[in-house]
């Protein structure tokens, strides 16, 4: 007779701190999960606490509040065997942990092996690795617990001595890394269960397929892999949990940024054929991205709504949409400032946007006070001619505007830079860098007019002008983006090459680039540094982003060379 074991996958959306709220959840899908009829429910990592707490985890009352939060949950977990992430102290050293709740009692709790410390991860400081494995018995199958980033990287036997994790060394991720599958597996587990808190970026899900499927084939397990959902300051959480048989066959595929409880039937160690849900399109996957990023910063920070600037151009467009799409148009406000450089079509086209959407629209000239700040300013500005000066004060008339409503009606501010003027700083410091939050701050300026055509497929509520018209920050006669830099097919190319992608100008130069393409782009990117520290945070959508994971000196005079 077969041995039948029905597992539930939490894919939820925790929030950092909320430790009573994500233990409510928590519960609320134990008992959905065990009227289902699942033995065993799996969470995300450090789903009790949320992921990333950052330095939280430096504080010792943190963990005491976090500890009594696991030992009110799990009297309170009956009929069901809890998988569970959180942060946990043992001694005096303190663990990325998961603890497998059983009849009202923690009963066994597992140390995270391999702990990140690259791009947007910093888990060597706050947390010391485990070394040993975790293996429980639900019927007649045994299951191995690992967490995140003890599945990646290459297999190898277990040659590390345990005892350099206990005295405190560092172990290199070549002595270690990916052990830890190996040694539930010689502990005995048939099937590996992973929790994951793993930050969405584009194209995310091809490579967690790979590493897991190397995973299933050197150890022979099957694996069950749940992964958080939701929106943690620029980190967004796809979910996307699947689950492998042994033969690295995906028989189960969770959807991307929604929550949902899952279930995988696991018959003799291998998981049968369960909910596959549809792959969606680059750009609708990314698009989804930044609505999920933006209605959670907003919700679970308090804001009432938000504030968009409009322009009449793509940029403004594009995040007016996915504000409405995020949080729905009443709560809503666009705003659009025109000067004497605002065309008519500007005018029309944010018009024309607006009433597409049903969201709330203003309009404040801001002749007025750039005639009253040149006046101030004529003594000091002599004869002076007009030039960058004069077209920046606009931008902070624009910006003060803004935060003036904000202030006012507490609504946050969205603001509207993309990842080609942030790069190389064509932006405003104080005026449209003002703001709470930047919802396009990692989308290259080619993908915002693909982002744009696709919302338009969806329901075609951007003026076509508004795609096909040259970009222009419109603060000067006769103004367009080319005007100071390069076309965005050259500039966006080279911002990737050089930021995401760490090519040195010189390779840059040797595939093809023109060498004053690649000086004039990447001096602007240094030059632009002291602007990106004070802007505000944005959804981070590729694998490096201006934020967590670029962290570059203000103060530097290092070059590389361009031959």
């Amino acid at each position: 007779m077969a041995s039948i074991v029905k597992i539930a996958i939490a894919q939820i959306n925790c929030v950092v701190g909320d430790l009573a709220g994500n233990a409510n959840k928590i519960l609320g899908y134990c008992e959905r999960a065990r009227a289902a009829g699942a033995d065993v429910i799996l969470t995300p990592e450090l789903a009790l606490c949320g992921y990333p707490p950052e330095d939280l985890l430096l504080r010792g009352g943190f963990y005491r509040d976090c500890n009594a939060a696991l030992e009110r949950l799990a009297r309170e977990v009956s009929g069901i065997t809890l998988v569970v992430g959180h942060p946990h102290e043992d001694q005096g050293k303190r663990h990325n942990a998961a603890s497998v709740v059983k009849d009202r009692r923690v009963v066994e709790t597992y140390y995270k092996h391999v702990l990140p410390n690259y791009t947007v991860f910093d888990e060597e400081r706050y947390f010391v690795p485990g070394d040993f494995p975790c293996v429980f018995q639900v019927g007649e199958t045994r299951f191995g617990v690992n967490i995140c980033e003890d599945t990646w990287g290459p297999q190898g036997p277990l040659t590390t001595r345990p005892d350099a994790v206990r005295i405190g060394i560092n172990i290199c991720a070549d002595a270690w890394e990916a052990k830890a599958p190996q040694a539930a597996r010689e502990a005995g587990a048939q099937v590996l269960l992973v929790l994951n808190a793993s930050p969405y970026h584009m194209r995310k899900q091809e490579s967690r397929y790979d590493v897991m499927r190397e995973r299933v084939i050197e150890t022979g397990m099957a694996l069950v892999y749940a992964n958080m959902v939701g929106g943690q300051d620029e980190l967004v959480f796809d979910g996307a949990s699947f689950a492998l048989d042994r033969r690295g066959e995906v028989v189960c595929q969770l959807p991307v940024f929604e929550e949902t409880l899952e279930f995988v039937t696991v018959a003799d160690g291998e998981p049968q054929r369960g909910g596959i849900a549809e792959q969606a399109s680059l750009e609708a996957e990314v698009y989804k991205a930044l609505c999920l990023g933006v209605r959670d910063y907003v919700g679970k920070n308090g804001f009432p709504g938000a504030l968009v600037g409009l322009s009449g151009g793509v940029d403004s467009a594009l995040t007016l949409c996915i504000a409405c799409d995020a949080l729905g148009p009443e709560r809503v406000r666009a705003v659009m400032m025109p000067s004497q450089y605002t065309s008519r079509m500007s005018l029309e086209d944010s018009r024309e946007l607006a009433k597409n959407l049903k969201v709330r629209y203003d309009e404040i000239p801001i002749g007025p006070a750039f005639d009253a700040f040149l006046g101030l300013l004529a003594k000091e500005f002599g004869r002076r001619p007009a030039d960058a000066t004069e077209e920046n004060l606009q931008a902070r008339i624009r910006g003060t505007l803004l935060m003036a409503l904000s202030n006012k009606f507490g609504a946050i501010v969205l603001t509207t830079g993309n990842k080609s003027e942030m790069a190389v700083g064509y932006a405003t410091l104080y005026g449209d860098m003002a703001g709470g939050f930047a919802v396009i701050k990692d989308i290259l300026k080619t993908l915002v007019y693909r982002l744009c055509r696709h919302r338009n497929g969806m329901d075609r509520v951007i003026p076509e002008r508004v795609l096909t018209r040259a970009p222009s920050a419109e603060l000067k006669a006769n103004q367009t983006d080319q005007d100071s830099l390069p076309p965005y097919d050259v500039l966006d190319a080279i911002v990737s090459a050089y930021m995401e992608n760490d090519l040195s100008p010189a390779e840059m130069v040797a595939r093809g680039f023109r060498t004053e393409d690649v000086r004039r782009v990447v001096e602007m990117i240094h030059r632009s540094e002291y602007k990106r520290r004070q802007a505000p945070i944005g959804i981070r959508i590729t694998h490096r982003g201006f934020g967590k994971d670029w962290r570059y000196p203000i103060t530097s005079r290092y070059r590389e060379p361009y031959e």
